[in-house]
């Protein structure tokens, strides 16, 4: 992977865009910008009362105090045993790695399981919501269609758990595809499926 400018987003530029930053609903983070700005950027969230979600991609061992707070954490099953040495082979597991992630300090941790759905986990309680199904053919870029559609589906006001649903639609249908942003369904064909899958 060659990150080429991704490597020079610094918290200065967090700083420059401030009064824009200010104006968004949510701010979405993953690791191919430095940590450092990831940790910037998730206590400028934090202070300024805008929801922030980070995936931990590519995984790599990190401060979890430095993301106390943050509203919510979205690994996959390898990316959450990478930060927490908990191996993630089924929905127990991902339960017990989710009590871990949840005792670092971050608000909510959602763990996308592949085709056994995500587990929704809070400090009142887990709760896994199975997965939709789908004819996979290829699960590349499932995560970030699965984190891209979760702040949009509560950005739109949609309750947090209905959210985490349309989610696992919206990554279980780009899986019917192959690659990644040429696989994701538009807003017209998901609401369809949505309309035909999701009210069960």
């Amino acid at each position: 992977m060659v990150k080429g400018a991704n490597d020079l987003l610094k918290p200065a530029h967090v700083d420059a865009a401030a009064d824009l930053l200010k104006t968004v609903d949510c701010i979405v983070l993953q690791f191919e910008i430095p940590l450092e700005t990831v940790y910037y950027c998730v206590s400028f969230a934090r202070k300024n009362g805008i929801r922030c979600i980070v995936n931990p991609a590519p995984a790599q061992p990190i401060d979890m105090n430095a993301l106390a707070g943050l509203d919510y954490f979205v690994p996959n099953e390898s990316e959450a045993e990478t930060i927490t040495g908990v191996p993630v082979r089924n929905v127990e597991d991902a339960k017990k790695c989710a009590e871990k992630l949840l005792s670092e300090g971050v608000q909510r941790v959602i763990l996308t399981l592949g085709a056994n759905g995500s587990l929704l986990a809070g400090r009142e309680g887990m709760e896994h919501i199975p997965a939709f199904r789908v004819k996979a053919i290829d699960s590349t870029g499932a995560g970030d269609a699965f984190i891209g559609s979760f702040a949009v589906f509560l950005g739109e006001g949609s309750p947090e758990r209905e959210a985490v649903r349309r989610a696992n639609l919206y990554a279980g249908l780009s899986t019917t595809g192959v690659g990644t942003q040429k696989s994701f369904y538009d807003r017209g064909r998901y609401d369809v499926e949505w309309a035909a899958q999701g009210q069960s």
